[in-house]
């Protein structure tokens, strides 16, 4: 059995996440219990408490993320491991692969995504932006789409290439209202904003560069046990240098998610994708862009003893 494993990123937290986890396997407990005293702060209790409010801050929910998809590979790691072949996850999600491959410690991985959630958080206070989710086909690439928007009102970019019809856009409020528009001209079914801190995966989180640089740079990394596929390139990467520039320039750069999922299956047509976290979200992509996938969610206590069943036979 091919097992790909799916890291999800920042949406897909919520309150009481980890917790059944942590309450049944003292090793999901100690995961959380590390990642605490990594952070110097009681992250477990808003991940298995809340408030949603707090949870979902980007500094809060980007390590609390973290820490939940590495639990689960902690409890299965042994059972899943000689037959993972690959791993990718979504944005934030991206880090929780690399560790799941090896590449980076738990204490180092945590402090790393909570100093990257700092960082984009106060750049989108300091040069405000917003996000916008385009559903459905349109008849003008949304790139051209974008393009007009910027001359028009306001830098927006495309930032997340979910599938062929769900592409999130990126920017300048008035870039993003402007593009939003013109989407809707264009035969976009819906245009919604997301309730985010700031324009993420575009050119404003350039501010964020130097510090998330230093972040990286004095983080320890090795080459992953097995490859990590990349949201800039859709490529895998199978090198620490490759992989700290990949993360690095993730930053600015579109998540191209729905290119990198279709290379996943080509390379691995049988493969069983396994999400580990929070929700369902890249399970659900995986539907609309490859025929047939078989996916399985990982994120409670009773989903890992299913996993480990399955692995088992």
């Amino acid at each position: 059995m091919d097992i790909v494993l799916l890291f999800p990123g920042q949406g897909s937290q919520k309150p009481g996440m980890g917790k059944d986890l942590a309450d049944a396997f003292p090793i999901a407990r100690g995961v959380f219990g590390e990642v605490d005293a990594a952070l110097g702060a009681d992250l477990s209790r808003l991940c298995f408490e809340g408030p949603a409010d707090e949870l979902t801050l980007t500094r809060n929910a980007q390590p609390a993320l973290f820490a939940h998809g590495a639990a689960v590979w902690a409890l299965t790691r042994d059972a899943l491991r000689p037959h993972v072949r690959a791993a990718a996850g979504h944005s934030l999600g991206e880090f929780t692969a690399y560790h799941a491959a090896d590449a980076v410690s738990l204490p180092g991985a945590a402090r790393l995504v909570r100093r990257r959630g700092e960082l984009m958080f106060e750049t989108g206070t300091s040069r405000p932006g917003t996000m916008a989710a385009i559903l459905g086909t349109t008849s003008t690439p949304i790139e051209e789409i974008c393009e007009r928007a910027t001359r028009d009102s306001g830098l927006v970019v495309p930032a997340n290439f979910n599938t062929d019809e769900q592409v999130v856009i990126s920017g300048e409020i008035a870039g993003v209202e402007r593009a939003m528009d013109l989407a809707r001209d264009a035969g976009a079914k819906r245009a919604i904003k997301l309730p985010v801190s700031g324009a993420f995966h575009s050119p404003l989180m350039e501010p964020a560069v130097v510090g998330l640089t230093d972040a990286i740079a004095t983080s320890a990394f090795t080459d992953p046990v097995y490859p990590v596929y990349s949201n800039v390139t859709a490529l895998p990467s199978t090198t620490a240098v490759e992989g700290k520039d990949l993360l690095l320039r993730q930053l600015t750069s579109p998540v191209r998610w729905s290119a990198e999922i279709r290379n996943i299956a080509k390379k691995f047509a049988d493969a069983l994708y396994v999400e580990m976290g929070p929700g369902n979200v890249l399970s659900g992509l995986m539907g609309r862009l490859v025929k047939g996938a078989r996916t399985f969610t990982c994120g409670t206590a009773a989903e890992v003893e299913k996993l480990l069943q399955m692995a088992a036979q």
